[in-house]
């Protein structure tokens, strides 16, 4: 126990005493984020490069705490892959076709050293009692394939607002740890502590007025280490929806994804062009600040993490009823967020 909380400490302390020295690094290789279109929020020129301080935290804490393993070396070489495909791309952007490939490469290596899920628990064990486990076999490649690089993604996606991409991951992550530390996990348990840790010793310096971004070497790195813990932590886990705990877990991301899948499907679009359809746009457009944004993003994210928490507690009714109620709040949530940008839009063309 003491060993963990000063591993926690050391990846706070390596993040937050790396990212001023970040800050100068990235000026000095012109990555910047200039506001030069319409879509960006930010108002001033601001460094990118901010998820190298996250991965050096991150990393120091890692190797504190834990002798290197062929598990821990393919998570490594994936999560080195992912971070420097982020820093050149913070640099100088990268074709989207290249990105994606390197991510799949990236967890092809975390696969094949034993990152997968090659099972989950019946979700109608009630109805087929002899069925406890729903046991993928070689779809389970294919499979965790999606998941890693999708969640990926996703983070990336909704990195939009000061903050906002640092304090999700936050939450997913010890949403992540307090799932594994119930289900028996202690090494995805002690992964999303010290993630959790090395970013919160990025987040003072991004929260609004960020003086730097995490950029693509952040964002990606902590969608990569999300879905990997999220594999190898709960998605094995007893509980009958233990395939919904990660799903909460990082619930906000996947929704904002998929959603901006569908959007742009149904307006022609390509699913890489960006837009300005995302969660946080609509609460801008509703008329909320950025801090506003953030922080009610925030607690929407966090009580899903709370729903995923209990959801590893609870009988299987119980669930069903969580589950039930997450979702049909979700869609009166959706409803009003429409309504309220629709009232706004209205009120500036009066005037």
């Amino acid at each position: 126990m003491i060993r963990s909380i000063i591993a926690f400490i050391i990846a706070l302390s390596v993040s937050f005493a790396a990212t001023p020295l970040v800050i100068k690094l990235a000026k000095h290789l012109g990555a910047i984020d200039v506001p030069e279109d319409g879509r960006r929020v930010h108002k001033v020129p601001t460094p990118r490069l901010g998820g190298l301080a996250i991965f050096l935290g991150f990393l120091a804490a890692l190797l504190y705490m834990y002798k290197v393993d062929p598990r821990m070396v393919g998570i490594l070489t994936g999560a080195a892959m992912i971070v420097t495909l982020g820093f050149f791309d913070d640099i100088k952007p990268l074709p989207a076709k290249f990105k994606l490939l390197v991510q799949v490469i990236a967890a092809v290596i975390a696969i094949r050293s034993g990152v997968r899920i090659d099972h989950v628990s019946n979700p109608l064990n009630f109805m087929f009692p002899e069925h406890q486990y729903i046991i993928f076999g070689n779809w389970s490649y294919p499979l965790t394939l999606l998941w890693i690089v999708g969640v990926t993604n996703a983070i990336n996606l909704v990195d939009g607002l000061d903050g906002l991409a640092a304090g999700i991951s936050i939450i997913s992550a010890v949403t992540l740890f307090v799932a594994a530390q119930n289900t028996g996990q202690p090494f995805a348990a002690f992964l999303a502590s010290i993630l959790a840790a090395s970013t919160l010793g990025f987040l003072p310096y991004n929260f609004n007025p960020a003086k730097i971004f995490m950029g693509d070497t952040g964002a990606l790195f902590l969608g990569y280490m999300l879905s990997v813990i999220s594999v190898i932590g709960v998605l094995k886990g007893a509980a009958a929806l233990s395939i919904l705990v990660p799903i909460f877990a990082i619930g906000l991301p996947i929704y904002d994804t998929l959603f901006a899948m569908v959007r742009r499907a149904s307006n022609g679009k390509s699913m890489i062009e960006a837009d300005k359809g995302h969660l946080h746009h609509k609460l801008l457009n509703a008329g909320m600040s950025q801090r506003q944004a953030v922080i009610t993003l925030y607690s929407i994210s966090a009580v899903l993490g709370f729903s995923a928490v209990v959801l590893v507690e609870v009988t299987l009714k119980v669930a069903f009823v969580m589950v039930f109620a997450v979702f049909l709040l979700a869609s009166m949530g959706a409803r009003y967020l429409s309504q309220a940008e629709m009232d706004q839009g209205s009120n500036k063309a009066d005037l």
